[in-house]
């Protein structure tokens, strides 16, 4: 389907009347991340994974600016818009999936097309950069060590960015690895920008990795401030858990899923 410019590679899987469930990958991955969770969902429910722009078989050209969050939310809706035009889906996103989908489910009227959010692994950066300044105004013991402990764990952000990153990466990790560096440059690259106001009323479930070593409960529970209905649940498993355990991922999915639909008055079948 095509896309602000760009033509996404979107694939179906499971019961086209069941609700539909659009899973959104991170870096430097593809859609490829989601088919082991995939296949399990799909017993039950109407699966939907895309290539995100730039990476997989969605190529392009593009410049960094073209990354921006704002961009990728608007890919997400239009892969929303094209797949389920009747009826609000459900969106799991990891990684930078789950980062876009926050940009996508905070807009106004998001509700009206999203279910259900899953994230996994990907803040909301706005709320994180409310929560580094909330807590260096006022300091404590306790805030103070959760801002440094996730400055720790995104030490990797400026190399990224740098010019650097390109050479090492094509040597190393190939396409998807130097051409998802967009991502990084189109939102983190220049100066902090002061954090916009970002609420939503679309129900919430962020599961938390206690063996993910790039993100720390603090960027997490600073989202609580801004959503109407949020959950934790914490998975025992590091960054990479869709492909590490999939079985789990599903289940906490269905479990959200399932939840939503019934409170909307249309549980799966």
């Amino acid at each position: 389907m095509h896309a602000d410019g760009v033509d996404l590679a979107v694939h179906e899987t499971g019961d086209p009347d069941a609700p539909p469930v659009v899973l959104v990958h991170g870096y430097p991955d593809t859609h490829r991340l989601w088919l082991p969770v995939a296949r399990r969902l799909a017993e039950d429910l109407r699966v939907v994974v895309y290539d995100t722009r730039g990476q997989g078989l969605s190529l392009t050209d593009a410049p960094d600016t073209s990354f921006a969050l704002p961009r990728l939310a608007a890919d997400l809706m239009a892969v929303l818009d094209e797949v389920s035009p009747d009826r609000p889906a459900h969106v799991v996103g990891h990684d930078w999936g789950s980062v876009q989908a926050w940009e996508a489910v905070c807009e106004p009227g998001a509700e009206r097309r999203v279910a259900s959010f899953t994230s996994i692994s990907g803040p909301n950066l706005d709320h994180v950069a409310d929560w580094v300044r909330r807590t260096l105004r006022h300091p404590s013991p306790g805030g103070l060590a959760g801002v440094v402990g996730q400055a720790v764990s995104s030490s990797y952000v400026p190399f990224l960015v740098s010019s650097l990153a390109p050479p090492v990466l094509r040597v190393a990790g190939g396409r998807d690895m130097v051409s998802g560096l967009r991502y990084y440059r189109g939102n983190l690259g220049g100066a902090a920008r002061r954090p916009r106001e970002r609420r939503t009323s679309v129900p919430v479930l962020q599961l938390a990795l206690t063996r993910d070593p790039f993100i720390r409960e603090g960027s997490l529970t600073a989202s609580d401030p801004w959503c109407e209905n949020l959950r934790r649940r914490h998975l025992a498993a590091g960054h990479w858990a869709p492909r590490t355990h999939p079985e789990a991922v599903a289940d906490e999915v269905r479990a959200h899923v399932v939840d939503v639909e019934g409170r909307l008055g249309g549980p799966p079948s």
